[in-house]
């Protein structure tokens, strides 16, 4: 745990853990919200894949700039200083995509939401590691804050969905704007504890430092592999889904089965935490998620989707408990902010390049090629991952 001033301890801080979660599910349903209306949106104007697969890529430029950035805040501040940065950011997007629909709008409405999130995460995270006593304890730990994104998309999309259907456009994007209002009232009620001021020596010590540990460097690999697997599922469900015509509340509920599958993962994670090894579940995980990428395509209609979106909820959504985990483990207590950080940049400087380059595989040859794509690199991941199971034991 990292010594703080003043700091309440893991207890007091346990008692407060309800509402860390309930921040991070409200401000995750902000960005899950915009994700969903904005690629049915540009879908249902007749603009093209590829510009779904730009847009998906917008909600990841931004964590990649700040993420570094948002560590350090993290280290230095604590959490509710850059929650607040968050809160402002997702809320300002979602006024932007409020106020006029257009592409360009709905685009920095993207830029806004994606870097709130990460921003948030990263303290939100790095708060809920002080909640732990013990390693074992970790992985629960993380199993609970990986049930709020879980959550959010489990219910954002049907309810993005089923206003855009029933409703409109703009009030799927309305919904977006009291979301981060939400989140700000679950935050506040989070004690506020700042860390320990740093030395001049700890300040000016670069995160890039980290990447020493060959741990650290193969858990960021196989986190982004795994990340983009999750950016292919994302992406083409709106696709195959408008291209078997589905309605957009029929695609919310494929992508919410993937959520609920997740869910369901993570709490059984919780559950038998201590009985779990992290390298083998991550390495089950991703032969489970390569297998069903194989066939997703050829899944028949809504049902079938259904099924493929939740054997890949099941196997993505153990991912994060464990690599979270070892994270904390692998990595100084007191620069747990700036690995988060660093864990934040690369899963979104790959989510800023993989939506754009499925959109045009997808363009140019077939719907399902990003997904055999993933499914590859997964098998391919097999062995960084067996030579870091090997060198823990």
């Amino acid at each position: 745990m990292i010594a703080t001033a003043n700091a309440p301890s893991p207890a007091e801080l346990r008692r407060a853990f309800p509402w860390l979660i309930a921040t991070l599910i409200s401000l995750h349903a902000c960005m899950a919200v915009t994700r969903v209306a904005a690629s049915l949106w540009v879908l249902h104007q007749g603009h093209g894949e590829w510009t779904v697969g730009v847009l998906l890529s917008l909600f990841a430029v931004t964590p990649m700039l700040l993420a570094m950035w948002a560590g350090r805040q993290a280290d230095k501040y604590g959490m509710h200083r850059p929650v607040g940065i968050g809160v402002l950011m997702a809320l300002s997007g979602a006024v932007v995509a409020l106020g006029g629909q257009g592409l360009w709008t709905i685009g920095l409405s993207c830029l806004l939401s994606g870097g709130a999130l990460s921003v948030a995460a990263v303290a939100l995270q790095r708060e809920a590691g002080m909640m732990a006593d013990e390693p074992s304890e970790l992985k629960r730990v993380f199993g609970w804050m990986a049930l709020g994104p879980a959550l959010s998309n489990a219910l954002a999309p049907v309810a993005a969905g089923l206003l855009i259907d029933y409703v409109s456009f703009r009030a799927a994007f309305a919904l977006a704007v009291f979301l981060p209002l939400l989140t700000w009232a679950c935050a506040v009620r989070i004690p506020r504890h700042a860390p320990a001021p740093q030395t001049a020596a700890q300040r000016s010590r670069p995160a890039w430092g980290l990447l020493k540990s060959p741990a650290l460097r193969v858990l960021l690999l196989l986190n982004v592999v795994l990340a983009a697997a999750w950016d292919a599922h994302s992406f083409v469900v709106p696709v195959v889904g408008h291209a078997k015509g589905l309605s957009a509340s029929a695609i919310g509920l494929v992508l919410a089965s993937f959520a609920v599958a997740a869910t369901v993962v993570r709490l059984a994670i919780i559950r038998w935490a201590t009985q779990l090894d992290e390298m083998k579940a991550l390495r089950v995980a991703m032969l489970m998620a390569a297998l069903t990428l194989i066939v997703y395509a050829w899944l028949p209609g809504t049902p079938g989707l259904m099924l493929g979106s939740a054997l890949l909820g099941l196997a993505l959504g153990s991912v994060q408990p464990m690599v979270l985990a070892m994270l904390h483990q692998v990595t100084p207590a007191d620069r747990h902010g700036q690995a988060l950080g660093l864990r934040m940049m690369a899963t979104n400087a790959a989510t800023v390049a993989m939506p754009a380059g499925f959109g045009l595989l997808a363009t140019v040859s077939a719907v399902a090629a990003p997904m055999w794509l993933m499914a590859g690199l997964l098998l391919l991941a097999q062995w960084p991952a067996r030579a870091l199971a090997q060198s823990r034991a």
